[in-house]
């Protein structure tokens, strides 16, 4: 056999082989078997869904997962793989780095294009009660994340992450606007969100019409599933996310980054994707009939230090320092 024919062949039990692991749940994956009942998920580890995208970005992706993988609270990572234009050798790359790196890093390519599918419950994937769902650009420090766990596992019926927006009306338009408020949020961001992996199952397999008209607006966005998701949590609990502070996090993803990363992600193009993002609120208000939304106040973080501040050699200091 020559050696293109070898190469066209791994290359195709290699689609097969990733678009089997992801589409395990297909046609089934909402089937009354695959809703897991929590009490047989672990509660003290957590499982966490990075979302890969750009072909660019996977050195820092390659790191990101690493990190996460090696923290005492974490199962597992699951490397989503959303872009369908990817070559399969590229993913066949990535998967055999990862795997070398950590036995409990794998890859798995969407079944489709759809930003939907970063919800798919996976229930033969997920052994834990915890869910991070998180970006490719988002770092953050081992203290962090375990102080997000810790507080999520005391506040498990609600979202928990470390960036915040809100939303308003616009009564002159008559329309609901994506925003960021200086004292309350109403929304947390999937850069960074842990939730209950029964949260997933009903994103995507419960809610009825509602809830699939709702997704196809996701579809039709190409935007907003981290605001439905928040929907989905609030109009169950009736309660809004929490806000955590974090020690070190590097938001590669941020418009004031200068090292050329914010210009692959989706909302590089800023008022373009606010206003998006504003249709999208208003739209699924729309649809469900009701806004769900609920606003928090204030962050919680892992230490309330001294805010005075005392002359120590001949500076001014926070006077606990």
């Amino acid at each position: 056999m020559s050696l293109p024919a070898t190469a066209f062949i791994l290359a195709a039990i290699f689609v097969f082989y990733v678009t089997a692991k992801s589409l395990d749940l297909d046609p089934n994956e909402c089937g009354p078997a695959t809703k897991r009942d929590s009490r047989n998920l672990r509660p003290d580890k957590i499982t966490v869904l990075i979302n890969g995208y750009s072909e660019s970005r996977i050195p820092l992706l390659q790191s990101i997962a690493a990190t996460y993988s090696l923290s005492p609270i974490v199962s597992s990572v699951l490397v989503l793989w959303g872009n369908p234009s990817t070559p399969p050798r590229v993913l066949q790359q990535l998967a055999r780095n990862l795997s070398s790196t950590a036995a409990s890093i794998t890859v798995h390519r969407h079944p489709s294009g759809s930003l939907n599918a970063r919800f798919l419950p996976r229930p033969n994937d997920i052994e834990t009660d915890g869910v991070l769902i998180c970006d490719d650009d988002v770092e953050v420090d081992g203290a962090s994340l375990e102080f997000a766990f810790r507080v999520w596992s005391t506040n498990r019926n609600r979202l928990v992450g470390l960036f915040a927006r809100s939303h308003e009306v616009d009564l002159n338009r008559k329309e609901w606007v994506y925003t960021v408020q200086p004292d309350r949020y109403s929304i947390v961001l999937t850069k960074f969100m842990l939730v209950r992996s029964e949260y997933l199952y009903r994103y995507s397999c419960e809610g009825g019409s509602q809830m699939a008209m709702m997704r196809r607006a996701v579809d039709s966005a190409r935007n907003c599933e981290d605001i439905l998701m928040n929907f989905v949590v609030a109009d169950e609990n009736n309660v809004g996310p929490i806000l955590i502070g974090a020690k070190k996090v590097r938001d590669y993803g941020d418009a004031r980054n200068d090292d050329g990363v914010v210009s692959v992600g989706l909302s590089s193009r800023k008022g373009e994707h606010r206003k998006r993002r504003g249709w999208c609120i208003t739209e699924f208000h729309r649809l469900l009939g009701r806004m769900p939304l609920r606003y928090s106040y204030g962050k919680v973080v892992d230490s309330v230090g001294e805010q005075g501040l005392c002359l120590k050699g001949g500076k001014l200091v926070f006077c606990d320092q």
